[in-house]
């Protein structure tokens, strides 16, 4: 245990941690509505106008107008457009952040869940990588969904909210509560500020209840205040200040071998609920921890999984005394209450021991003492007198008795040297090598058998165990003496050097376990090295499965010729799934011979290890558990980190390979320009000249091949981002008009039919891009579309958007690729997308429209069939309003 006054390292090394990171500050409110993304956007632009660089990453402002005014000023980077299921998802575009690197960027509701294909399944961890590019953070999130809370907030409100953030991430934020009164709440629902008059009714009656919102309101103020007092404690000790600080409670628990240590946990959990405080369960091993049998070691080790389970922190701290031992580690967590178990002792036992109960109380200061009844059974007590009475080997005592007669043998010789007195000071050494040699009751015998010896051998009358002289029995007294008290002190000595072995022992091999993993250059030897590693320490075999789709794969095996059967392979998947242990010495799946245990990060489970033994007996002990916990966390984040340097970088190669991409297109482009713009030239003098068919035709295609070339120098712009815009309004009519009177060749043999409402409002984009997309999507489905077959462009005025979309008949785009069109050189084989041409028109139609912050998706129509692409304007887009009764 660290010395209260000494500062503590370990928050050096947390503080360390957080250089360079970006701030992240969190408002947490009890629920929708409450307003934390309107003083998340106050506290914004306070920023701003002190000279912050701010910007917006994502807002969600549901449709509230004094939320949206909030926006003006400040700068949005656009989202990005994924597309789901045939359907135009938006999501905050994490790259261009980075690119921009803010100071400070808002990100609303944390607890989102990203579209699939994005880099993170999560926004939090989106968050976190902006975090660690040092990026300022603000964001905002309910207390519902807070992953410890979810239980707790479904039990009262029937409601499962099923997306959720780790309390790891409100742990290093700063926290600002937004609350308000349950009454003002419900009436802003029902002044439609919420949700729709619709979904406010329905909400009122469900989760919008005043019970619930005053639960809420509460959870969420002791949350912040939990978060409060942790950083309160991190200061005071890493400054050394004394004191328990009590501003909030903390509740550590004392458990034992004993069964009813677990009532005691319950118990423990029912004082944390009621004050709503965490709380820590705590073993104190001391020498007598070295004498647990097997059944009270299991004991123990189901003690410490049960509080686990029920939220505590656990920690086994090695010390000297229980007493000591509880004071050190109060101390140092600034612990307000510990709760204790009393057992029933004799009066005997309490004589010769003292009660621990009675030292604490004594001992704990200003720290609330709660002492409960514990029981321990008669068989209990049988087992612990038959456990804590070894009288070790029989080899100890002819040791010690050996000892004894060389010491006989060595006085005999200087008898007549040295005073009788002195003599007795020989019988010192075997006592106090037995002691700490072979244990306390070993040094007891030796003391016992050397005083014997002393009167027999040296004292007269010699040769009788009388004593004549009563100077002498004092003699025999104060060796018996100082022979019991050495013994007891080298006992004590030694119980407490095997402790510390044991502890070093476990240190040592976490350790070198961190290197071996450390040292690990890929996943396939950072797998070899975590089933080495635990094989050797624990002598099992190991196995290493990860998820696929076709049940759990076998990756990595200690020994490398281990299989596995169909039971294991159930018990490994059920450990994936329910990220529990399973298998023997698990209470799941018992007839497997292999104990599996999850990998387990923050991104969910990553693996299973497996562990067994050759004579199929059980994997593990219970004392073993605590250290194959902390090898399987230590293997997990190693397994993370490992995943997250190749996902990087694989995006790393990616951008590399999109810059020379680039930069070869750019140069390839614009060196085909000028021997093309001579070519046309001349074409057209040849026309003028000599007119032909001929001449026609290498125009055409001359013509078509200056569009691929200014495809190419597009899609550069586009992959560079420098696409200059220039917004202004426009007719969306005139600009479809303008770009079918541009394609009228490629659409030859297509009736173009216009369906575009004459009084649709003006949109504000530019007009140059918009041009290039329609020409784009028109020159597409001229080239698919069949012969003969019409091609449909209509536009639609919808509540919040206007769409434009380009339909053709024909095939189609094969099911599920959707979205791949839009990719740069895709064209998809088998249908009708696979004819002549770059595969960079949707591209570039996808670039322009996500510059200029519109949405484009692709789908396919069923009756007649064919391809429909579709522009979506925004209703941030859009000039002029429809009246409502034209809106579909």
């Amino acid at each position: 245990m660290s010395d209260p006054e000494r500062r503590d390292p370990e928050i050096f090394l947390r503080q360390a941690a957080q250089e360079g990171r970006g701030r992240l500050k969190i408002f947490l409110g009890a629920a929708p509505g409450v307003g934390k993304t309107y003083e998340m956007l106050t506290d914004g632009m306070q920023r701003l106008k002190a000279g912050v660089d701010v910007a917006v990453g994502v807002v969600e402002t549901h449709g509230r107008h004094e939320t949206e005014a909030l926006l003006h000023g400040h700068e949005v980077i656009p989202r990005r457009e994924v597309d789901h299921q045939g359907h135009g998802l938006t999501e905050m575009d994490l790259d261009a952040i980075l690119a921009r690197h803010p100071a400070l960027v808002l990100v609303d509701e944390l607890a989102h869940s990203n579209a699939p294909g994005s880099r993170h399944p999560k926004r939090y961890q989106d968050v976190e990588e902006l975090l660690d590019a040092g990026i300022d953070v603000y964001s905002t999130v309910n207390i519902q969904h807070v992953e410890s809370l979810n239980d707790i907030v479904a039990s009262f409100t029937r409601v499962r909210v099923r997306e959720t953030v780790p309390d790891s991430i409100l742990e290093t934020a700063e926290i600002e509560v937004v609350d308000i009164p349950p009454d003002e709440l419900i009436e802003r629902l029902k002044e439609g500020k919420v949700y729709i008059p619709a979904e406010a009714s329905r909400a009122l009656n469900h989760f919008f209840s005043k019970s619930n919102l005053t639960a809420l309101r509460e959870m969420a103020l002791r949350r912040a205040a939990q978060a409060v007092d942790a950083q309160m404690l991190d200061y005071v000790r890493a400054h050394a200040l004394a004191g328990s600080f009590a501003a909030g409670e903390r509740i550590v628990v004392a458990i034992s071998e004993l069964p009813s240590a677990q009532g005691l946990v319950r118990a423990a959990k029912r004082l944390a609920d009621a004050l709503r405080a965490p709380w820590t369960a705590v073993h104190i091993e001391t020498q007598r921890s070295l004498a647990f049998t097997a059944e009270e070691r299991a004991h123990l080790a189901d003690t410490m999984a049960l509080a686990s389970r029920l939220g505590a922190t656990t920690a086994t701290i090695p010390a000297s005394s229980v007493v000591e031992g509880l004071r050190q580690y109060a101390t140092d967590a600034r612990a307000t209450q510990i709760v204790i178990g009393k057992a029933s002792r004799s009066w005997w036992f309490e004589l010769r021991h003292g009660s621990v109960v009675d030292r604490l109380v004594r001992n704990m200061g200003d720290v609330a003492v709660h002492v409960l009844p514990g029981e321990e059974t008669a068989h209990h007590r049988r087992t612990r007198r038959a456990a804590t009475s070894p009288w070790g080997k029989p080899s100890d005592y002819l040791w010690s008795t050996a000892m004894i007669a060389m010491m006989t043998a060595v006085g005999r010789l200087l008898v007549q040297t040295i005073a009788l007195g002195n003599i007795a000071l020989l019988y010192l050494v075997p006592v106090m090598f037995a002691a700490a040699s072979f244990g306390l009751r070993a040094g007891l015998f030796a003391g016992l058998l050397s005083s014997l010896a002393y009167n027999f051998f040296f004292l007269p009358p010699t040769g009788t165990l009388t004593v004549s002289n009563p100077e002498n029995v004092i003699s025999i007294l104060v060796l018996l003496g100082v022979a019991i008290v050495t013994s007891q002190f080298a006992a004590r000595v030694r119980a407490q050097a095997d402790l510390a072995h044991g502890s070093a022992r476990q240190n040592a091999a976490l350790a070198g376990f961190s290197r071996q993993l450390t040292a690990a250059a890929s996943q396939d030897e950072l797998m070899h090295a975590i089933c080495g590693e635990v094989g050797r320490l624990f002598d099992v075999r190991t196995v290493l499965l990860l998820p696929s789709p076709d049940g759990p794969q076998l990756r990595a095996a200690v020994p490398p010729e281990d299989r596995l059967e169909q039971i294991e392979k159930a018990a490994a998947q059920w450990a994936m799934d329910n990220e529990q242990p399973a298998g023997r010495g698990s209470s799941t799946l018992t007839a497997s011979d292999w104990l599996f245990h999850p990998l387990r990060t923050t991104r969910g489970v990553l693996g299973v290890l497996g562990l067994a033994r050759e004579d199929a007996g059980e994997p593990l002990r219970s004392d073993q558990l605590p250290l194959l916990m902390s090898l399987l966390d230590q293997a997990s984040i190693a397994f993370d980190r490992m995943a997250l340097e190749e996902e990087m970088l694989d995006a790393r190669q990616i951008r590399e390979r999109d810059r020379l991409r680039s930069a070869l297109l750019s140069s390839v482009s614009h060196d085909l320009r000028t021997p093309l713009t001579t070519i046309i030239s001349a074409i057209h003098e040849l026309k003028r000249q000599h007119p032909s068919d001929l001449a026609d035709t290498v125009e055409a295609e001359a013509q078509r091949l200056t569009r691929f070339v200014a495809n190419l120098l597009d899609m550069a712009r586009v992959e560079a981002g420098a696409l200059p815009l220039k917004i202004e309004p426009i007719d969306l009519f005139d600009a479809v008009a303008g770009a079918v009177h541009d394609t009228r060749q490629s659409l030859a043999g297509h009736e173009v039919k216009v369906d575009i409402l004459p009084d649709i409002p003006l949109v504000r984009v530019d007009p140059t891009l918009l041009h290039h997309i329609l020409i784009n999507l028109l020159d597409n489905a001229g080239r698919y579309a069949d012969p003969d077959t019409p091609v449909i462009i209509r536009g639609q005025r919808l509540h919040d958007a206007i769409t434009l979309s380009v339909i053709d008949e024909g095939p189609g785009i094969p099911s599920g690729s959707e979205a791949r069109v839009f990719d740069t050189f895709t064209r998809m084989e088998g249908s009708d997308r696979a004819k002549h041409g770059t595969g960079l028109g949707l591209a570039i139609v996808k670039g322009f429209a996500e510059a200029m912050g519109l949405g484009v998706s692709a789908a396919n129509r069923g009756d007649p069939t064919g391809a429909c692409f579709t522009l979506r304007f925004p209703q941030t887009l859009i000039l002029s309003p429809l009246p409502d009764e034209d809106i579909l």
